[in-house]
């Protein structure tokens, strides 16, 4: 197989990241989701939409499209 720059690149970095998780990779992926959820630009997964969202969501808007959460 040709040598791939790029490809060396990603799996030094991947075992730089695992190294550092002390190669366990659940301690590497718990430390993932921390990370996530602090920067504040995920939702967290715990947090679920009540019904009445959900039903909102999929009601028709008054120009007569339809909401993001059905299209």
């Amino acid at each position: 197989m040709p040598d791939n720059p790029i490809l060396e690149e990603i799996y030094a970095a991947r075992e730089k990241l695992l190294a550092d998780a002390g190669g366990d990779v659940h301690r590497y992926l718990e430390g993932v989701r921390k990370r996530e959820l602090a920067s504040g630009l995920l939702r967290d997964p715990n947090k679920q939409r009540t019904k009445h969202c959900i039903e909102v969501a999929d009601q028709p808007l008054p120009d007569g499209g339809t909401s993001p959460a059905t299209r």
